[in-house]
C-alpha cells in the first residue's frame, strides 16, 4: 500500500512538472487552474490500475472523483480559453521580477502539488484498502456528493447565464446565489465531504478527513472565497448583497445585518 501511495505522489509530481514547463513556455500560469481538477482524475485512475483493486467502493470513488475533476477542468477551460493569464498570476509575475521560473515553481506548482497530495489522500487510501463493503454510509456519502456537485453545476450555470443576459444588473442574487454568495465553492467542499463519508464508512480511517478539511480551508479561507470577495467588495451593489447573503453555507437571506 505504501508503495502505491508513493506512486500516486510521483504521479502528482510528474503531472505538475509538465504544467510548470508548459506554463513558463506560454508565460501563462493560469493553465494550472485548468489542470487542477483533471489531476485528481489522473491520480485516481492511476491508483486504481496500479492497485488492481476493482471492488465496488474503489470504482465508485474513482467515478466520483473523475466526474468532479473532469467537470471542473472543462468548466475552467471553457471560461478561460483565449483570455490570457488570470490577474492573480499577473500580479505574482510582477512580484517575482527576474525569478519567474523559481517563483512559479514554489508559489504555484509546488504548492498545488502538495495540496493535491493532501486532498487525494482520502480516496487513494479508500481505493487501496481491501475488503470494503457497500453500506448505508456509502449511500449517505453519495447523497452528500450529489448535493455538492448539484450546487457546483447549477451555480456555475446560473452565473454563466447571468453574465450573458444580466440586462445591466450588477449582482446575481437569485437562484442558489440568493442563499450563498459562493454556491460553487460550497458545492466543491460538500462533494469532498461526501467522498470522505464513503471512505470513512468503508475503511474506518478517520485520517481521511484531511481531504475535505484541506479543500474546505482552501476554497473558504485561502484561494477561493477571499480572493473573489476582495475583488467584488469594490462594488457598492455587492456590498449591499453581502449584507443579506451568507458568504458560504446556504442560509435564508437576512433583511439586514452582517455576513454569516
Amino acid at each position: 500500500m505504501n508503495t502505491i501511495i508513493l506512486i500516486s505522489w510521483l504521479t502528482i509530481a510528474i503531472y505538475f512538472s509538465i504544467f510548470l514547463v508548459v506554463g513558463n513556455i506560454l508565460k501563462n500560469n493560469s493553465i494550472v487552474d485548468i489542470g487542477w481538477g483533471a489531476g485528481f482524475v489522473v491520480v485516481a485512475i492511476t491508483t486504481l490500475l496500479v492497485s488492481n483493486n476493482f471492488d465496488i467502493i474503489s470504482i465508485i470513488l474513482t467515478i466520483l472523483v473523475s466526474v468532479w475533476g473532469i467537470r471542473l477542468s472543462y468548466h475552467l477551460f471553457k471560461r478561460n480559453a483565449g483570455k490570457g493569464e488570470d490577474y492573480r498570476y499577473i500580479a505574482m509575475r510582477k512580484r517575482w521580477g527576474k525569478h519567474q521560473i523559481i517563483g512559479s515553481f514554489i508559489n504555484v506548482y509546488l504548492m498545488q502539488a502538495i495540496m493535491m497530495a493532501l486532498v487525494s489522500y482520502g480516496y487513494v487510501y479508500g481505493i487501496l484498502q481491501p475488503d470494503k463493503v457497500f453500506s448505508i454510509w456509502t449511500v449517505i456519502g453519495l447523497i452528500v456528493w450529489g448535493i455538492g456537485i448539484l450546487f457546483e453545476v447549477v451555480g456555475d450555470r446560473q452565473l454563466r447565464n447571468f453574465i450573458a443576459n444580466n440586462n445591466g444588473k450588477e449582482v446575481l442574487d437569485t437562484g442558489l446565489w440568493k442563499y450563498t454568495r459562493h454556491p460553487n465553492y460550497f458545492g466543491e467542499a460538500t462533494s469532498w465531504w461526501g467522498i470522505f463519508i464513503i471512505v470513512l464508512g468503508s475503511t474506518g480511517n478517520i485520517l481521511a478527513i484531511i481531504s475535505p478539511i484541506v479543500i474546505t480551508v482552501l476554497v473558504r479561507f485561502i484561494s477561493g472565497v477571499p480572493l473573489l470577495e476582495k475583488k467584488m467588495m469594490q462594488q457598492d451593489a455587492y456590498k449591499k448583497y453581502a449584507e443579506k447573503t451568507s458568504v458560504f453555507f446556504p442560509l435564508p437571506p437576512k433583511n439586514k445585518g452582517g455576513n454569516k
